[in-house]
């Protein structure tokens, strides 16, 4: 009789132990870790210093989220700096480009309003060119319900952050967000995208980059708020959705992306913020919604559904362990020097900074409370392999 086999694990389940090993290290020695890391000197010095010459805009945005998370501000003089220089990427025919000069791109279009709306005052907010915006983003806008991410490329996906200006790719997500913000969404820009959404629910029950792929954290958050933006959230197959969405959540603590990938602290928000989106969502699920029939405007306001929805009380409890998640984010994220990272073992970044303290304050919030040095007792039900 020949000898069984012995099974051999794969690259993705030695991936998995080892970064597991790594956590529970880390939660093992919850009593000595430091307490004060200096996030504001690590943010600031990178509005200071960018080394993106493509994704400046982006660089601007998370940094100046995560001081705002902090409660803290910049001075008049960065201020002005970073409006001056926004200034230079805005393209006179519309949008902003990734720095001065080039071609206006969706994405860093969103990160520089998002910017500007962040710092906030005339100065600011009227450095936009709202008339030239809106026809930037008609011209961008395609019959199938996606967006030109760029005028030379048709590429109709969502933009979740970083990764989509890697790939010069973006979407209705920030095309519908910069309206709404801008106070200029209209039906025609809304016309076919919530079907365009619709067509990338998966079987999984989250949402695509494209019909036919995979389910991912950020294009579903994404994908959940511009269907809340556009008052068609309750198309979507809920019930489902939130299935998939509470088993991303692993025995880390913290948030994964897709299923059977590694856990990364920018889900955090990608994921739980989607939970805070549907919380206040749930009250609409029985709404009958406003459908154009015959090619008539929608019957509603689509500039009031953004401001209105954060208004809005929450109905539902919440659906994933927001004490855990921040026990992740804050002893497995966090940097000793400031910032915050993927994982154990890899480094720190602006951009998963930004997304973690997002995820973070959205864990504080939702939860009702914040993890205390009493709460060490979690870390007993937490296996080392």
């Amino acid at each position: 009789m020949e000898a069984s086999e012995v099974p051999v694990a794969t690259v993705t389940q030695r991936s998995q132990k080892s970064v597991e090993s790594q956590v529970g290290r880390i939660y093992e020695s919850f009593a000595n870790f430091p307490r004060t890391p200096n996030f504001e000197y690590y943010l600031k010095g990178g509005l200071d210093n960018s080394q993106a010459p493509s994704a400046r805009p982006w660089v601007c945005f998370w940094n100046l989220h995560s001081l705002a998370l902090l409660g803290e501000s910049v001075d008049a003089q960065l201020q002005n700096n970073i409006i001056y220089f926004l200034s230079r990427c805005q393209d006179p025919n519309g949008g902003y480009g990734g720095g001065p000069g080039q071609m206006p791109h969706l994405a860093t279009t969103y990160a520089a309003v998002c910017s500007l709306v962040t710092l906030g005052g005339h100065k600011a907010l009227s450095s936009i060119n709202r008339s030239e915006m809106y026809m930037f983003l008609q011209q961008m806008k395609h019959p199938s319900g996606g967006f030109r991410s760029l005028e030379l490329y048709l590429i109709p996906y969502f933009s979740p952050g970083f990764m989509m200006v890697e790939k010069l790719m973006s979407g209705p997500a920030t095309a519908i967000s910069v309206a709404s913000i801008l106070n200029i969404l209209d039906d025609e820009l809304v016309q076919n995208v919530g079907n365009y959404i619709l067509s990338c629910q998966t079987y999984e029950g989250g949402i695509s980059a494209e019909p036919g792929t995979e389910a991912h954290g950020g294009y579903t958050f994404c994908g959940v708020a511009t269907m809340i933006m556009i008052n068609q959230v309750n198309q979507l197959d809920l019930p489902r959705l939130i299935d998939w969405l509470v088993f991303q959540q692993g025995k880390e603590c913290g948030f994964k992306g897709r299923t059977n990938k590694l856990v990364d602290c920018c889900y955090s928000f990608w994921q739980g913020g989607t939970f805070a989106l549907l919380q206040r969502a749930c009250s609409t699920f029985d709404t009958k919604l406003v459908i154009p029939v015959g090619g008539k405007s929608f019957e509603v306001n689509f500039n009031d559904i953004g401001y209105n929805f954060v208004k809005r009380r929450v109905e539902m409890e919440p659906l994933f362990d927001g004490l855990a998640l921040q026990l992740y984010l804050l002893l497995c994220s966090q940097e000793v020097n400031g910032g915050l990272k993927d994982k154990p073992g890899e480094s720190r970044d602006f951009y998963h900074t930004c997304y973690a303290l997002s995820g973070l304050s959205n864990a504080i919030m939702k939860q009702g409370a914040s993890l205390q040095h009493s709460d060490s007792v979690m870390l007993l039900s937490f296996e080392v392999s």
